[in-house]
């Protein structure tokens, strides 16, 4: 397998994980401190979106499947965080949920297809 490709799908994935701890530690929060954490966190989802799509080009149809599924879940996130920056209280606090929620689904789907990725490799590699 390609180091490089390999690594990409790493980052990405570490880069869905931060994100996902990013908006569980604003679920934590109360009052105008979510509202700060939130904005970080919508520049943090477009950030790992566009990440996931760069990475796509060099993978195999399981893998790319799985990040296109990724990618629906964060933009998904990235909706309603922006969702739960308009609203206040439990309007607010439902939208963090939803955000929480589909970045835990993005990162499982990338986890997916960095496990696709490396068993499509090693079905590749030679037996010796």
């Amino acid at each position: 397998m390609d180091t490089k490709v390999k690594d990409a799908l790493d980052h990405v994935r570490a880069s869905a994980q931060e994100l996902h701890r990013s908006i569980s530690d604003a679920a934590a929060k109360r009052g105008g401190a979510v509202k700060a954490d939130l904005e970080a966190v919508g520049e943090k989802a477009k950030a790992v979106t566009l990440s996931v799509k760069s990475a796509m080009s060099a993978q195999n149809e399981t893998t790319k499947k799985d990040l296109k599924e990724a990618i629906t879940y964060l933009e998904a996130a990235h909706k309603h965080t922006l969702e739960s920056l308009k609203s206040t209280g439990s309007a607010c606090q439902a939208g963090v949920r939803k955000a929480l929620a589909d970045t835990r689904a993005a990162a499982q789907k990338i986890s997916e297809g960095v496990a696709a990725k490396r068993s499509a490799a090693s079905a590749q590699s030679p037996r010796q």
